[in-house]
């Protein structure tokens, strides 16, 4: 693999929660949010994306999001719980990419907002006009994602290296 192959970086937001009377890091998914988790898992196939690497937050949510969704993937990617995913910001969850192994092609992140949105804007220096006007209208609910890639290592990416490539939320 050549640093000149474009990575990808999928930033994908946990689908709909529920509120139980839970702490915030232990609220499940609502019924939509199963649907929308397989849904989002089918639409991530339909990218033709080959993930190396999963990362996802500890939370109780992302993790069935990543659960129904990959069970749509023709194959599972290595999968890495990151409880730092968890209420990070844009720059936290920049850190930690760059701390991704350069073996690792295309990444696929499973987060929140405000931070996984945060993280998309602040990385698209430019895009697919069609994608950045969805992703702006739309904003980020629950069970979106966005498509980046950048060349280099992981270890350069930074605010601004990054083209939006594609862009999906579920119908309201």
């Amino acid at each position: 693999m050549s640093v000149a192959e474009p990575r990808r970086i999928v930033l994908f937001r946990h689908a709909k929660a529920d509120w139980p009377q839970v702490t915030d890091h232990e609220r499940p998914l609502a019924d939509r949010g199963r649907m929308d988790a397989a849904e989002a898992g089918r639409r991530l196939t339909d990218t033709g994306i080959a993930f190396d690497l999963a990362l996802c937050s500890t939370a109780v949510r992302t993790r069935e999001t990543w659960k129904l969704a990959v069970q749509e993937f023709p194959q599972r990617p290595k999968t890495v719980y990151e409880e730092r995913i968890y209420e990070a910001s844009p720059g936290e969850l920049i850190a930690l990419l760059n701390e991704t192994p350069d073996d690792a092609q295309n990444v696929l992140m499973i987060g929140h907002n405000p931070g996984i949105q945060g993280l998309a804007d602040v990385l698209a220096g430019s895009g697919e006009d069609d994608a950045r006007e969805r992703m702006t209208r739309r904003g980020f609910p629950a069970a979106a994602f966005a498509v980046l890639s950048f060349g280099g290592t992981w270890k350069s990416l930074e605010p601004g290296v990054a083209a939006l490539r594609d862009y999906w939320a579920p119908a309201e």
